[in-house]
């Protein structure tokens, strides 16, 4: 297939309107009813249950031959085109929608291929335009296609109008840059996967699903279950606890082994190339996703480092591109958990800049660190004021009261030691690099070229406690980088030294 060159005028909008509505591959029709009878499983397997229960063994059939039904009808009801000015994509069986979107304003094209996709040779095309909140039926996408037209097309759509149609003809075409790996997944990796909470979210989802078809009410009432409580009642306390602290156990290892499993299944064999004007980044055993970064609308990174994760020696490095949302993890993702040695390797490799990664963070100071304790130990406070208080009014306060009352003490201390010492920003020449958090600690280094706009802002404590709060506005990743809680008569001078001539104004008025 042919994908025409960019172009915009009057001329290329009449050529646009001469360009054939294509179909999706007809390999479609048996994608679509598998996946609408997998993603309905559960509504199949209750009408089952119902149709038995009730004497009608149809009930269950006549669900699946619904789901087929309107899979079919998918593929008779969704045509494409890509002119060029426009690439316009028809779907909806009930309600018929055209979804339009100028290629000018295309930021990113992902090719995602799930295990049904690579056995028939299709993928998934999806164009991302860079709107923070496009919502799920908005999405261009382009599901299924042969895979043996994808790169073309992808490469194409990505093009630009960097040459003029005319040129395009007689030039000949420029090689191809050198492709250089500067990332790739190891599986010894996989260590990491159990310091995140992805397990845990799994079970969550199952124990939701038992919950809503209530078999979670069959379950805790079931003979076996409840023979074994009134065991371990019988044996006393103890038993009770041994109980308790085996099931913590299982829970950990079940909820490790999910973790790792979804490591292995989403990120394997994950590589990330560049060629100077682009990275790629490819990852998946059974699902395989490929993710095409501009290095044009790259604007920085971060290194995200979540308190487990750290305590294991690890980090995940998304990038910050311009039209690509934060919130779209999988679409700038550079490395998921690994080493922080070769997570921090990876990023100064991707700015160029060799000093990103060990560069001295500046400190922000006594006032910063007393607001973080003070926040930190004003759970703790309340609750002894509480208990105090009852104690006073000569009411009995339980030991384990004034026993949690200390744990939480300890804890919040720990946070607040632990959120300022990874408090800090830097600025180097065309960089500014903040760091904040302790239970999810973020690095961000953005470019200084990408701020379009500052703001320092100061809360009624913050005036008081003479800090402020620096945020440089970017139309890349999330929007806003934050430097929290710097001393207030430094905060326009750091404007000042990212943006030369930003703060200026501000520093002469005081």
């Amino acid at each position: 297939m042919s994908v025409p060159v960019e172009e915009t005028g009057s001329e290329a909008l009449a050529a646009e309107e001469e360009q054939p509505w294509l179909r999706l591959d007809k390999r479609m029709l048996l994608v679509h009813p598998v996946n609408e009878v997998l993603k309905l499983l559960p509504v199949i397997a209750v009408s089952w249950i119902v149709g038995s229960n009730s004497g009608n063994h149809y009930w269950g059939l006549i669900a699946v031959a619904v789901l087929v039904a309107y899979g079919v009808l998918r593929w008779f009801t969704t045509t494409y085109r890509i002119g060029p000015v426009h690439v316009q994509l028809r779907r909806g069986v009930f309600q018929k929608k055209v979804l339009s979107v100028p290629r000018s304003r295309i930021r990113s094209v992902d090719v995602e291929a799930r295990v049904l996709h690579r056995l028939l040779g299709l993928a998934v095309l999806r164009i991302g335009t860079g709107r923070q909140h496009a919502r799920h039926e908005d999405q261009f996408e382009l599901n299924a296609l042969d895979a043996s037209l994808v790169p073309d097309m992808r490469a194409a759509l990505l093009a630009g109008h960097e040459r003029p149609a005319a040129a395009a003809d007689t030039a000949p075409a420029p090689a191809p840059p050198p492709t250089h790996e500067i990332g790739h997944w190891s599986p010894s990796w996989v260590r990491y996967a159990p310091f995140s909470v992805t397990g845990l979210i799994a079970i969550g989802a199952f124990v939701g699903v038992l919950f809503q078809y209530g078999l979670a009410d069959r379950i805790a009432h079931s003979p076996t279950l409840a023979n074994g409580f009134d065991s371990a009642e019988r044996a006393g306390t103890l038993a009770l606890a041994l109980l308790g602290l085996f099931a913590l156990i299982v829970l950990f290892v079940v909820a490790s082994a999910l973790a790792c499993v979804r490591y292995l299944v989403v990120y394997g064999r994950m590589t990330v190339t560049d060629n100077g004007r682009t990275m790629h980044v490819s990852h998946g055993l059974l699902r395989t996703r490929q993710t095409t970064l501009d290095r044009a609308r790259l604007r920085g990174t971060t290194l995200k480092e979540p308190l487990l994760l750290r305590l294991a020696g690890g980090a995940a490095l998304a990038a910050i591109m311009t039209g690509v949302s934060a919130e779209h993890r999988e679409s700038s993702l550079l490395l998921p958990q690994s080493p922080r040695a070769e997570a921090t390797r990876v990023m100064a490799t991707v700015l160029g800049d060799d000093r990103q990664g060990d560069v001295p963070l500046v400190m922000h100071g006594s006032a910063a660190r007393r607001r973080r304790y003070t926040r930190a130990l004003s759970p703790a406070a309340l609750a002894a004021t509480i208990a105090a208080g009852f104690a006073l009014a000569g009411r009995h306060v339980p030991s384990p009261v004034w026993a949690a009352v200390v744990v939480l003490a300890l804890a919040g201390a720990g946070l607040a030691w632990d959120r300022y010492r990874g408090l800090g920003h830097a600025v180097l020449p065309g960089w500014l690099i903040t760091r904040s958090g302790s239970l999810d600690r973020r690095r961000d280094s953005l470019e200084a070229a990408g701020i379009i706009g500052w703001t320092v802002r100061q809360t009624f404590f913050q005036r008081r406690a003479g800090v402020a709060t620096v945020i440089a506005a970017t139309p890349a990743g999330t929007g806003r980088y934050v430097v929290h809680d710097i001393p207030a008569d430094e905060a326009w001078a750091l404007v000042d030294a990212v943006t030369p001539g930003a703060g200026d104004v501000w520093l002469r008025s005081t």
